[in-house]
């Protein structure tokens, strides 16, 4: 029996595993529109610096989704090679860390960001 045991132990504790590892649902109005409102939009809004310089918009999911003058911001599913993750991660390149002139955003933040793209950046 002690092998019939181990075994079942084995499926639960992967089982558990699999089950952290699971989408966390989140959402755009909750979780990430919060975000950009707080560090993006001041200066990625219409008639705004950021906005003049690229053309793009995060005050609505419509216009973040839309990209800006140098192609989509977003690239739903695929968070390594969201321009908005890449962005904000600093990996595009350090000078052009988002937001800019500013301190980086907190890790929780970025990896709201990454999840939500990675779920399909849905808007939810």
């Amino acid at each position: 029996m002690p092998k019939a045991w181990m075994a079942g132990f084995a499926i639960t504790a992967g089982a558990s595993l699999l089950a952290g590892c699971s989408p966390k649902n989140l959402s755009y109005g909750k979780d990430v529109e919060p975000i950009l409102s707080r560090n993006c939009s001041e200066c990625h809004a219409p008639g705004k610096p950021g906005f003049l310089a690229n053309g793009l918009d995060t005050t609505s999911y419509a216009a973040l989704m839309k990209g800006g003058k140098f192609g989509p911001l977003v690239k739903p599913g695929d968070a390594f090679t969201s321009a908005l993750n890449m962005l904000v991660e600093g990996r595009a390149n350090p000078s052009i860390r988002m937001p800019h002139g500013k301190d980086k955003l907190p890790d929780k933040e970025i990896e709201i960001l990454k999840i939500w793209v990675n779920e399909g950046a849905k808007n939810n």
